[in-house]
């Protein structure tokens, strides 16, 4: 179980890793809001279509809805709408910076409402793993930073939705089953993103633009990889780490995605790495490691869980 449970944990790093490279492509046709709508319908669709088929099983009862909603405007509406018109206010050095602190956000969430307070040492090494992603962020800025309030406001709440995410996320958990969590989660992504996406192509008299997009395979199979592999695999994955895993320690592996976008921007798009890549990059490793090696024997799952 436990390899199990840190393998979801490294392939869902590994996964979010990648989807910078395939939305720095993808953006080029289209834009933030559009690109997240594709994501989160074509991951209902092929849900949906896997629940038609009986591929997977989807419960839904009365006393669920309270932390369905919950989870999803979390994640993906809040964090996503915070991220996406924050980006457009700071740098994306200055953004980075600040996701990074989701992990420390969520162990002070996590002890609060969880009552799962990480170890003196594992706080060392979450410290050490967010300083090497602000490492290599503060090294990219090349023009230093230029704090712009509401920006920072705005990722400011990004880092809080996700925090409590993860730990709404780990609640739920309890009752709900990883898939049938994630299944919400993409649902409501899609409702909410391709309504506010089409209301804007109506006030800007562009509605054909909604279905040529797809016509352009540049376009198209980035966002069936961030719809299928990074939205339905990799939220599934997290949520599955965050049912077996304290949601400190499920968090720190998030900071795996650092290293991963960095070797796929140096393989793929030639992109230069620096020795600041390599510190940072020492520093997030160490950090993850640590955290994992130190924290508590996984607790076994309770019978109310085995019987969801």
């Amino acid at each position: 179980m436990q390899i199990k449970v840190h393998g979801a944990g490294i392939m869902f790093s590994v996964i979010f890793g990648f989807t910078f490279m395939f939305s720095k492509v993808a953006l080029a046709f289209v834009n933030p809001i559009g690109l997240i709508a594709y994501r989160f319908l074509v991951a209902f669709l092929v849900f949906e279509l896997l629940r038609l088929l009986k591929l997977v099983r989807i419960r839904f009862q009365r006393s669920h809805l309270k932390m369905i909603l919950l989870v999803a405007i979390l994640q993906p509406v809040l964090y996503f709408l915070f991220e996406i018109y924050g980006l457009n206010r700071l740098a994306s050095s200055e953004a980075g910076m600040m996701i990074a602190l989701i992990p420390i956000f969520v162990s002070i969430f996590g002890s609060i409402f969880l009552h799962e307070k990480p170890k003196l040492i594992q706080l060392f090494f979450i410290v050490l793993s967010v300083s090497g992603i602000i490492l290599i962020q503060a090294f990219k800025s090349a023009s230093g930073f230029n704090v712009e309030i509401v920006g920072f406001l705005l990722l400011l709440g990004a880092v809080l939705s996700a925090a409590l995410y993860n730990i709404a996320s780990r609640k739920a958990s309890k009752v709900l089953r990883a898939h049938e969590l994630t299944y919400f989660m993409m649902l409501f992504g899609a409702v909410t993103f391709n309504f506010i996406y089409f209301i804007t192509l109506v006030f800007e008299q562009r509605i054909p633009d909604y279905y040529r997009n797809l016509m352009q395979i540049e376009l198209l199979l980035p966002v069936l990889y961030l719809g299928i592999v990074a939205s339905i695999g990799g939220f599934f994955l997290i949520n599955f780490a965050l049912s077996r895993l304290e949601a400190h320690v499920a968090s720190i592996y998030a900071n795996l995605a650092t290293i991963t976008a960095i070797i796929a921007g140096a393989l793929f798009l030639d992109e230069s790495l620096f020795y600041y890549h390599y510190i940072g990059a020492a520093m997030i490793i160490l950090g993850v490691y640590g955290t994992v090696r130190n924290n508590r024997h996984i607790r076994k799952l309770n019978r109310q869980f085995e019987q969801v």
